[in-house]
């Protein structure tokens, strides 16, 4: 499928797919949306502790890369992993403009470690952050209560259905300790009744800019 890379309102890149009209990030703002929904409303609640993290969708590299910044501000120690099935290319990694968009010139070479790094083989990117990815389709995730915290940032509902079925949540819940947290920029019904039939007890928040809602879940 076509890709173009465009420009987000708040001046961060993301990736189109125009076969879909779907983009890797919120039109609204890459950066703004990944701050809100999975830092604010789930890195931050975990201040000062070691934590695992699993993101469903690795991407740009965007989220990694916020949580590898932000991480050091919370004092944090991190186990990064990231799961992903069709990695973006170098070129398209090189056209995005997240370090300067994050005045985060010093860092630069661990945005691009994380990209150029092999895969299913962790690297310590600092003592304290450990990064994995892992080349593999959602529904073959087989974890068990393995992270803290899952950022589910996999394409939408309206493209992807199957992403956000019972199936794919029940492999989260089981991949997450107890009383571990799932964040997503999702607030759609049936999502929310997938999630609860899991197990999941689910909260909705505010959403990022350009977005009303969004869902918080916890294992209990």
């Amino acid at each position: 499928m076509k890709r173009e890379i465009i420009q987000t309102r708040d001046g961060s890149t993301t990736i189109q797919i125009t076969e879909w009209d779907e983009c890797y990030h919120s039109r609204f703002g890459a950066i703004q949306e990944a701050q809100h929904v999975f830092i604010k409303n789930g890195l931050s609640l975990f201040e000062d502790k070691s934590i695992s993290i699993l993101e469903i969708g690795v991407g740009t590299g965007l989220n990694a890369f916020i949580t590898f910044l932000e991480s050091k501000k919370l004092n944090q120690s991190i186990d990064y992993v990231g799961v992903e099935a069709y990695p973006v290319s170098v070129e398209e990694v090189a056209l995005m403009n997240y370090v300067s968009e994050l005045n985060a010139e010093n860092e630069r070479a661990f945005f691009v470690k994380m990209h150029e790094c092999n895969w299913e083989k962790p690297i310590a990117l600092r003592d304290d952050f450990t990064f994995t990815k892992r080349n593999q389709f959602f529904a073959d995730i087989d974890d068990l209560e393995k992270f803290d915290l899952i950022y589910f940032d996999a394409f939408g509902y309206n493209v992807q259905p199957e992403l956000w079925s019972t199936t794919i949540f029940q492999k989260m819940h089981n991949a997450l300790k107890m009383n571990g947290i799932l964040v997503t920029y999702a607030a759609r019904g049936v999502v929310k009744r997938s999630m609860i039939e899991v197990g999941f007890t689910v909260e909705k928040l505010e959403g990022p800019p350009g977005k009303r809602e969004m869902f918080r879940a916890r294992k209990n």
